[in-house]
């Protein structure tokens, strides 16, 4: 990703006022007051992800997994993302797994990397495929699962107005898009309750 040079806060603020103002109302009243320096420290929450190197996060592994070598799944990561086309949430839960080759790494650290991701402006596909490829470069294992369920909101609040609709997006890598069977158990095992 290229650097971009951020505006200052008051730049983004006063943009906020003027995003305000387009829509028929004045940022200068009562309740609208503090409402560009609330939205800008929203951003910076919502979009936290952009100061974060999801590499960073898996380099710390560990060894000792007394010959471990079955499926480690992390099943229904809260998601909250936000539509790079329209700035509304995506919300919805990620399901990730992989197939350790010699080491593992703290199941928090599967979570974060979604998350780091997911605080960007972002299309599901590419999120989807973001997190499976960095788990895949950085851990080496001997495959990689990433399942995406979520709600665009910017099909449920504009636009075509569905609700309850929602997107699945899946990235298979090494044997988990090899082996049908090795697919096939990870798939049952995102299905089954927790």
């Amino acid at each position: 990703m290229s650097h971009v040079e951020r505006p200052s806060r008051a730049e983004a603020e006063a943009a906020i006022r003027t995003l305000i103002r387009w829509a028929g109302d004045d940022p200068a009243r009562e309740g609208l007051h503090d409402t560009p320096a609330r939205v800008a420290r929203a951003y910076e929450e919502f979009f936290a992800g952009y100061a974060i190197d999801p590499v960073a996060l898996l380099e710390r592994t560990f060894a000792e997994t007394e010959g471990y070598d079955e499926i480690v799944l992390l099943k229904n990561i809260r998601l909250e993302s936000y539509c790079e086309h329209h700035m509304v949430p995506i919300i919805g839960v990620a399901h990730v797994a992989y197939l350790p080759a010699h080491r593992v790494v703290g199941i928090s650290k599967l979570a974060r990397v979604v998350h780091a991701y997911a605080k960007r402006l972002q299309i599901q596909e590419k999120l989807t495929a973001q997190i499976a490829n960095t788990i895949e470069a950085v851990l080496k294992p001997k495959g990689v699962g990433v399942v995406i369920e979520s709600e665009h909101q910017c099909m449920t609040t504009r636009g075509v107005h569905q609700h309850g609709a929602s997107m699945v997006t899946s990235r298979m890598l090494g044997a988990f898009r090899d082996d049908a069977n090795t697919r096939r158990e990870l798939m049952a095992l995102i299905k089954a309750p927790a």
